[in-house]
């Protein structure tokens, strides 16, 4: 793997993660801080909170990014050196997502 399949694996790991928060609250009919908290007349997040429709949309978007930079990182559960580095960016964003969304009053 040359390096920029393995910041494009990093990045996949990190929307794919971001992906999971937005789709559950989503999916639960509950409110969730989204970059989109502007659209409709909330503060920026972590403090707004977006619609559930929108979390939905915003997961699907990440889910989808996360897929296209794992699939041209040339992802494969096959090249530990991949796995590693997707999951350390999956694990350094649900740990950014811990501490921001810990401070959120919701």
């Amino acid at each position: 793997m040359k390096w920029y399949h393995y910041v494009m694996c990093f990045f996949g790991g990190a929307f794919t993660a971001n992906f999971f928060p937005h789709f559950v609250n989503g999916i639960s009919g509950r409110m969730f801080p989204t970059p989109f908290n502007a659209l409709v007349g909330q503060p920026p997040p972590p403090i707004g909170l977006s619609p559930a429709p929108l979390n939905v949309g915003w997961a699907l978007f990440n889910l989808a990014v996360g897929y296209v930079l794992l699939r041209y990182g040339r992802f494969s559960l096959l090249s530990w050196p991949g796995v590693i580095v997707a999951f350390a960016g999956a694990t350094l964003m649900s740990l950014m997502l811990a501490n921001v969304f810990t401070a959120a009053p919701h």
